[in-house]
């Protein structure tokens, strides 16, 4: 199993592009199965869950041919079930279901998996799907469901925002007989990319970027070509990796609208921001003093980017604390901050941070995908080598994660 080895104390320089989103590539993929046509996907990263999420299409019939930074996806629908084997790496294959029940009125889809952050029950996809028509059964550990005179639209109000629950009923809307209403729908920039694409297919969507989405349902959806948006979540830890080592760097092709509250607490703390170019810049001027952050759905701080802010956080002056609103496992990183010299004390949901002058490199295991960035960004900035197995996770969602930063001076290479 591979394995990254850092040897930090190098302040980063350079410049570094900014890949498609992950986030947003998944959801995406996934409108291939509500047409016949083909649907070209561009600015594509390469990443392993995008892989596992080409093999699940495969399993239904389709063809995902990739080229360079383009997906093309097309083809017709041969099969209905989405497999333990596929779904259980990862969780945003559940995003199958609401497609395959509109186009095909079944689906047999197991129950998912993913990164071990939390139980994300997927109850609320369920509840929706079931307002619109859908009959649910849950055998073995795959979700039976079957609409037998296919769906239709729906008042759907959810009881908590849920990225998941709005990207599968969205797509399902789409087909639905009728209109479909989806209030305290998620607000995050990869739902407003997944409307734009799916009103180039010929979805008939109204409230983007809200969280009322009024979806009128239409007979049929025709091929498209849609570009995907940049990935804030890299963009954001990146710009962690600029300010725990006190670089400079020009992160390219980012959005910063997309990251209003990650660059604020990135200024409160003392980094500089400076938009650039297609993109910004970004530097720390001084030190670092800690600042308190709270997850939130968007446009709040998001979850995806609190262990990143921990580790900048573990070498800030002073105190601060981090709360976790959304997943109720994510502080799996702490015990691993802490053998490199952080002194983190997680409670419940909320840790509290003690600024040290400086880390040390240590040999240190990645529990989940975030937590793998937020121990590569300390081993950035600690004195001595790290070294981080189990780096599996960092490739799920982060392209060439060691050439981007060995580009901008960082002593990092991968240990097969």
């Amino acid at each position: 199993m591979d394995s990254i080895r850092i040897v930090g104390g190098v302040p980063l320089s350079g410049t570094i592009h900014i890949s498609g989103a992950k986030n947003a590539a998944l959801p995406l993929m996934t409108c291939g199965l509500l047409t016949d046509e083909r649907l070209v996907l561009s600015n594509v990263a390469k990443l392993a869950d995008l892989a596992t999420m080409a093999d699940l299409l495969a399993q239904h019939g389709l063809a995902v041919e990739p080229e360079g930074r383009t997906l093309s996806i097309g083809g017709r629908i041969t099969n209905t079930e989405a497999p333990y084997d596929i779904v259980r790496k990862m969780r945003a294959s559940f995003l199958v279901l609401g497609p395959l029940l509109a186009r095909c009125r079944e689906a047999r889809v197991s129950l998912p998996g993913g990164c071990e952050i939390g139980t994300r029950p997927v109850d609320l996809h369920l509840n929706g799907l079931e307002s619109m028509g859908a009959v649910m059964k849950l055998e073995a550990g795959y979700i039976n469901a079957t609409a037998p005179t296919g769906l239709h639209g729906a008042n759907i109000v959810f009881p908590f925002v849920s990225v998941g629950a709005t990207e599968n009923l969205l797509m399902a809307a789409t087909l639905a007989d009728g209109v479909t209403t989806l209030k305290n729908a998620a607000r995050e920039p990869e739902i407003s990319d997944l409307v734009r694409c799916l009103t180039a297919m010929g979805a008939k969507i109204k409230g983007i970027g809200t969280d009322t989405l009024v979806i009128e349902g239409v007979k049929t959806l025709h091929g498209a070509n849609h570009a995907i948006l940049p990935d804030r979540i890299e963009t954001g830890t990146y710009a962690c990796a600029a300010a725990i080592t006190g670089g400079n760097l020009l992160l390219e092709n980012a959005r910063a609208e997309d990251l209003g509250a990650v660059l604020a607490s990135l200024q409160e703390a003392g980094v500089v921001v400076t938009p650039e170019g297609n993109g910004f810049r970004v530097a720390r001027a001084n030190g670092l003093h800690g600042v308190d952050v709270m997850t939130e759905p968007f446009p709040g701080f998001p979850t995806d980017m609190q262990a990143q802010f921990m580790a900048l956080m573990a070498v800030a002056e002073g105190a601060s604390m981090v709360t976790e609103t959304i997943f109720e496992n994510r502080f799996m990183h702490v015990p691993e901050l802490n053998r490199m010299g952080a002194r983190i004390n997680a409670h419940g949901s909320s840790a509290i941070i003690r600024g040290v002058p400086k880390l040390s490199g240590a040999p240190v295991m990645a529990t989940d995908l975030r937590a793998s960035v937020s121990l590569v960004l300390a081993g950035l900035a600690a004195q001595g080598e790290t070294t981080i197995s189990r780096v599996y996770h960092l490739d799920r969602g982060y392209e060439a994660v060691e050439q981007k930063l060995a580009a901008c001076g960082a002593r990092i290479e991968r240990v097969a």
